[in-house]
C-alpha cells in the first residue's frame, strides 16, 4: 500500500460545512482507527483540507472516503489524490 495526498476543496457555505462537521470527524475516526486514514485537518485561510490515505491507487484513495458525510451533503466540492513519499520525518502509522 502506497500513501496518498487528497486535497478536499469545500463549499463557501460556512453554516453547512459547521453543521455536518460533528459526524464528518466522527466519520474521519473511524477511518484513523481502521488504519486507512493517517492524518486530517483543514486548511487555514482557505475552505478545505488536507488527508493522508493508505491505499492502493488514487482511485482507491479516493473510494476509502466516498463514505464522508462532508461529500454526502455537498461540503466537498472538488477533491483530488496525489501518491506521495515521506522522504524526511515519520507519519505515525506509515
Amino acid at each position: 500500500m502506497a500513501l496518498f495526498a487528497v486535497q478536499y476543496t469545500y463549499t463557501d457555505d460556512a453554516e453547512k460545512t459547521q453543521a455536518v462537521r460533528p459526524e464528518h470527524r466522527d466519520h474521519l475516526r473511524e477511518l484513523l482507527a481502521a488504519g486507512t486514514l493517517l492524518l486530517a485537518g483543514p486548511f487555514t485561510g482557505t475552505p478545505g483540507g488536507l488527508l493522508v490515505v493508505r491505499a492502493d491507487s488514487e482511485e482507491g484513495a479516493l473510494a476509502a472516503l466516498d463514505g464522508d458525510p462532508f461529500l454526502r451533503e455537498g461540503v466537498i466540492i472538488e477533491r483530488s489524490a496525489r501518491e506521495w513519499t515521506v522522504s524526511i520525518g515519520e507519519l505515525p502509522g506509515a
